[in-house]
């Protein structure tokens, strides 16, 4: 090529660069956590996934993404105010939110009404109209608390006593109890209930110790979720006790102390990586989700509900690739472009689940997504689904 030819093509290069840039927009993601209040044991580790994921994957496709953090300080309502504001005000594309059940029920009801998806990282099943535009990132609670009832089951329980909170994760759970027993020797003895913010949960358990059951489970999640395992040590209770999911967090370890010793819980791999299978794939993206974590927080000590974060920018991520063909971001095509390609989401591995996504389907995980795990010293250690 002779120096001519060279100076034109490198010309060319150099205009096509140009214009790439000036074709790249903007992509925003709405992000709502629970920074402080009765749900800031889960919302912050919450933040810091959502970090490790914006820090790992900061364009796509040479379109610069802008992550835009609101806390609704552990309220629904602010949760619900504070999705409608990044919408309507900031123009965000997708919503991500928030720490628990109800405040991502409360921002589903908003994405629907606006017409703009959202990735919930609380166990939340909006049902019908109001659910349209949402998909779940954790395991559905029949999904996991069937874990926790075969457990039981081969292992010679017949009374289980339940206590859970008195909101929406406690129905789900309490719900997936009864449809998990249903059919079995197995019967459900109680369905006691407790606040997030309560303090003590004494009442509840003394009228569980005076059922006799072989087994308790707990509704609970974060740092209240140890309140009535702490309740049950007091009374003397010694038998065996199951958690969901949702108590697979440091704090719930650091305030349970000795009375949380024991138990067993249902979590995804993410928890016990280490311990899994090398040719599981989950395997690789769990270690890149703790380096990401570790270079985002300065901490290298990262936990299920900071990956559950990581996996919606994954799945955010992955989806956005895809509708960027047919639309152009801040507009209502892209939103809805977005949408309908999260709910096509083909074997998306994550840190928790291999996802996949219909119209149809809240959830996108199968039984790859689940272990069970007992706490062992501080530690989770990987158990058999049944022993």
């Amino acid at each position: 090529m002779n120096r001519r030819a060279l100076l034109v093509s490198t010309a060319a290069v150099f205009v096509f660069g140009s214009a790439a840039l000036a074709n790249a927009e903007e992509i925003k993601v709405g992000f709502v956590t629970s920074m402080s209040g009765p749900v800031s044991s889960l919302g912050i580790p919450y933040a810091k996934g959502i970090a490790a994921g914006a820090a790992a994957i900061s364009e796509i496709d040479g379109n610069p993404v802008k992550l835009i953090q609101l806390d609704d300080a552990s309220d629904p309502s602010a949760a619900a105010r504070n999705a409608r504001k990044l919408v309507e005000e900031e123009k965000v594309d997708i919503l991500i939110g928030s720490a628990g059940s109800p405040a991502a029920l409360a921002m589903a009801a908003v994405a629907a009404e606006l017409k703009v998806p959202l990735i919930s990282i609380a166990n939340a099943n909006p049902q019908g109209e109001a659910g349209a535009w949402t998909v779940t990132i954790p395991q559905p609670a029949p999904l996991m608390v069937g874990a926790v009832t075969r457990h039981m089951q081969a292992n010679g329980v017949k009374k289980v006593a339940y206590i859970g909170f008195s909101d929406a994760w406690g129905d789900l759970v309490y719900g997936a109890l009864q449809e998990t027993t249903a059919g079995t020797e197995m019967e459900v003895v109680t369905n006691e209930r407790y606040a997030r913010a309560d303090t003590s949960a004494t009442a509840q358990a003394l009228k569980i110790v005076a059922t006799a059951p072989d087994a308790v489970i707990t509704g609970g999640s974060g740092t209240p979720g140890a309140l009535p395992h702490l309740a049950l040590a007091e009374r003397g209770y010694s038998g065996p006790q199951y958690g969901t999911h949702a108590i697979i967090n440091p704090d719930f370890v650091r305030v349970g102390g000795s009375a949380v010793d024991g138990v067993i819980a249902p979590s995804g791999p993410v928890v016990v990586a280490d311990q899994l299978a090398d040719s599981n794939p989950i395997k690789a993206v769990a270690a890149k989700f703790g380096a990401d974590y570790e270079k985002a927080n300065g901490e290298d000590k990262p936990n299920a509900f900071a990956a559950y974060s990581y996996d919606a920018w994954l799945l955010f991520a992955d989806a956005a690739k895809r509708a960027l063909p047919t639309a152009k971001p801040g507009t209502p095509e892209f939103r809805t472009a977005l949408h309908d390609a999260m709910t096509s989401t083909k074997e998306l591995v994550g840190t928790h689940a291999v996802y996949n996504f219909t119209p149809d389907s809240r959830y996108g995980v199968d039984e790859r997504s689940r272990v069970l795990v007992q706490l062992t010293g501080g530690q989770w250690k990987l158990l058999p689904e049944q022993e």
